[in-house]
């Protein structure tokens, strides 16, 4: 009986972590079988206008996403968006730092594809 008592803290330590770091993910984070698959287009507020993408997914999370228009100037709002757009592909989440120097930029567009994740979202 006192072994177990030792172990029991430890156990249920283990448990809330698990917890924890679930609840961590937030809605950023993509979850197997989370999407019907296809094409979506979403959009979201930059720091000069509306920001416009088109994201492919497959039921395992985005395959594949295109910057389709923007106002936003080359560097940095454009820039942040390409490296944006490239950690979003290698990660399968959004729920990402802005580009420092580039926020709003970064904001909209993690919201545009964020938009589109949306209209993918399984039944």
């Amino acid at each position: 009986m006192e072994k177990w008592n030792r172990r029991r803290p430890l156990c249920m330590g283990i448990s809330i972590a698990v917890i924890l770091f679930a609840g961590c993910l937030g809605s950023g984070f993509i979850r197997e079988n989370m999407y019907t698959p296809g094409i979506y287009e979403g959009s979201g507020r930059g720091f000069r206008g509306l920001i416009h993408v088109q994201v492919q997914v497959s039921a395992a999370g985005i395959d594949d996403i295109e910057i389709l228009g923007h106002e936003e100037s080359s560097f940095p709002g454009a820039a942040a968006m390409a490296e944006l757009l490239e950690a979003v592909l290698e990660t399968g989440f959004t729920d990402l730092d802005a580009v420092s120097g580039a926020t709003f930029s970064s904001r909209g567009f993690l919201d545009a594809v964020e938009d589109a994740l949306e209209k993918a979202m399984a039944p």
